[in-house]
């Protein structure tokens, strides 16, 4: 393990009881052998003074440590069935309350990011955020004089004068998730290697997955991108109005669109207070989910209320609006495939059919007994069937589901994190907005209409058509390629297995000497901290000479395995 990653690990420690999360650290067991050394620490104790409440405190850490936490908050306060009434009510401020950062700093990026005065292209900024999030902050502002050129086939330029959301980066945000990245990758290592669940649930490949969807967010022109498509996917629709981008304003950035009004769909009372019809709105969210995934497969992976508004020109046929486009999802044909059949088998409680689709897909060993899957999944789904959300204990659930997973060794497929994640997001936001939605009705003519339209047969056709270059070009090559088969198979020969105890105990080596390694760099990383602390604190301190201490007698210890 690396001492930066180490350093990482013991600041993310101090945090927590600066902020009087003992339990966290007492919870950790990577953390349990330092704990007491940390109470010694007059800073700690000074903070550990005020009076917040533990929800405050806990929210006032996340922020503290960095988008990745506070993106972690943003995800569980969606799911106030799952926290207490407190612990929710204070993550939501996480959606867009994060403290932002001076909007002076703000304009001084934004001219860098132009190449030039900010009023050469803004009539108006304002420096004081609208609001503020983990990866980025936005700013109200309104044009000045159009561009001299926009590229071909660019949107229409917005006329001057208008009044626009002006997203800016927050700075340095690339450094301070890459180093909470190679935290994460350690410690997903450390959890493959040594946890008995390490292979089944994949720690190295989710963080990978992570990887690529939060550094995406670090590019503003993308998120512009996919505001684009979800913009013209849902083009003449009443459910989802997506602003419209100004392309010649976007930069890595920056990013500018169009500025539009309407209540945060958690605001449930001025929802109410304005006329909307609230059941037909939960159904349009189920609706454009489904829709999303689908019928488009694109979807917007990060549908926390800070990012979910409602226009409500028409009360009785309101209308979703979305913001924050930066992290969006799509499925391979394969898994949406088997995500569709698997959703309607349950609506249509042919629990056989579900073990059979798990097997199939390869989501379960191939040696799974469909019989005994087909009763677990029924023992789950049985109970929840046709009832509104407010009648389901998702908490429940999820235990069940974990259960299951675990006694069939199911792996977790990383690239369906992002749609779990988001059908967490909708079905929180659901249970909040309307708890008698009844989601099996909604969603199931939605999905049979898919079904149905895909196996038909002018929509078959039409993919022959599409892909009929690429199927032409296969079956040139086809001949050539049967005749390399055939060759090939008379001229091999069986393949030779190589395995015996010399080589079980060159393995049961090789990892003897992988944990030598390890504790040996904490051991060091510990010892340096002490001797670090007593540099600065003086040879007086005792935290520091027990930080010491505490590091000889590790790395004596690592000597010995």
């Amino acid at each position: 393990m690396k001492l930066r990653v180490l350093a990482r690990l013991v600041q993310i420690q101090r945090v927590l009881l600066r902020h009087g999360l003992d339990d966290f650290v007492r919870a950790t067991h990577l953390y349990r052998p330092l704990r007491f050394l940390f109470y010694l620490s007059p800073g700690i104790w000074f903070e550990r003074r005020r009076r917040a409440s533990r929800a405050e405190r806990l929210r006032l850490a996340l922020e503290e440590l960095g988008p990745i936490f506070v993106k972690f908050g943003q995800a569980v306060s969606t799911r106030r069935d799952l926290l207490p009434a407190d612990i929710a009510d204070e993550l939501a401020r996480l959606q867009d309350r994060v403290p932002p950062f001076p909007g002076a700093i703000a304009r001084q990026l934004v001219e860098r990011a132009y190449g030039r005065p900010i009023t050469e292209v803004f009539a108006e900024f304002d420096e004081a955020p609208l609001a503020a999030a983990s990866i980025a902050q936005v700013h109200v502002a309104r044009l000045a004089a159009a561009p001299a050129s926009a590229p071909a086939g660019a949107a229409p330029t917005p006329s001057p004068g208008r009044e626009v959301i002006v997203k800016v980066l927050r700075p340095g945000m690339r450094e301070l998730i890459g180093r909470d990245l190679e935290v994460l990758y350690a410690l997903a290592a450390l959890a493959e290697r040594y946890w008995s669940e390490g292979r089944r649930l994949r720690p190295l490949e989710i963080v990978a997955e992570y990887e690529k969807t939060i550094l995406d967010e670090l590019d503003l022109m993308r998120e512009a991108a996919n505001a684009s498509q979800l913009k013209r996917n849902f083009a003449g629709s009443e459910l989802l109005y997506v602003p419209e981008v100004y392309w010649d304003y976007c930069r890595v950035e920056v990013m500018v669109m169009e500025r539009i009004h309407g209540i945060q769909i958690s605001d449930r009372e001025r929802l109410r207070a304005a006329g909307t019809d609230i059941a037909l709105l939960a159904e349009n969210g189920v609706k454009i989910f489904f829709t999303q995934v689908f019928r488009h497969n694109f979807f917007h992976a990060d549908m926390h209320p800070g990012n979910i508004f409602v226009m409500t020109d028409d009360p009785l046929r309101p209308r979703y609006a979305a913001v924050d486009f930066g992290i969006m999802g799509t499925l391979d044909s394969a898994d949406q495939h088997y995500l569709a059949e698997n959703f309607l088998a349950v609506f249509d409680r042919d629990y056989r059919r579900v073990a059979q689709l798990h097997l199939e897909s390869g989501w379960v060993p191939a040696g799974t007994r469909v019989e005994e899957m087909e009763s677990a999944v029924r023992t789950v789904c049985e109970p929840i069937l046709d009832r509104p959300l407010q009648d389901i204990s998702f908490g429940h659930i999820l235990l069940r589901l974990f259960e299951i997973s675990r006694r069939f060794h199911m792996e977790i497929q990383p690239q369906l994190i992002l749609l779990q994640k988001t059908l967490l997001n909708v079905e929180g936001l659901g249970r909040d907005l309307y708890p008698q939605l009844d989601v099996w009705n909604t969603a199931s003519p939605i999905l049979r209409q898919w079904m149905r339209e895909r196996a038909n047969p002018l929509q078959l056709l039409r993919s022959l058509r599409k892909q009929g270059p690429e199927l032409m070009e296969a079956a040139r090559e086809l001949p050539s390629l049967l005749k390399l088969a055939v060759q090939r198979a008379r001229a091999g020969a069986p393949g030779v297995r190589v395995e015996g105890p010399a080589i079980e105990g060159l393995r049961s080596e090789i990892r003897r000497s992988a944990r030598r390694r390890d504790a040996t760099v904490v051991g060091t990383g510990i010892l340096l901290g002490g001797l670090v602390w007593l540099a600065v604190a003086g040879h007086a301190d005792g935290a520091g000479w027990s930080l010491t201490a505490f590091g000889i007698l590790w790395l004596a210890l690592a000597r010995r395995r």
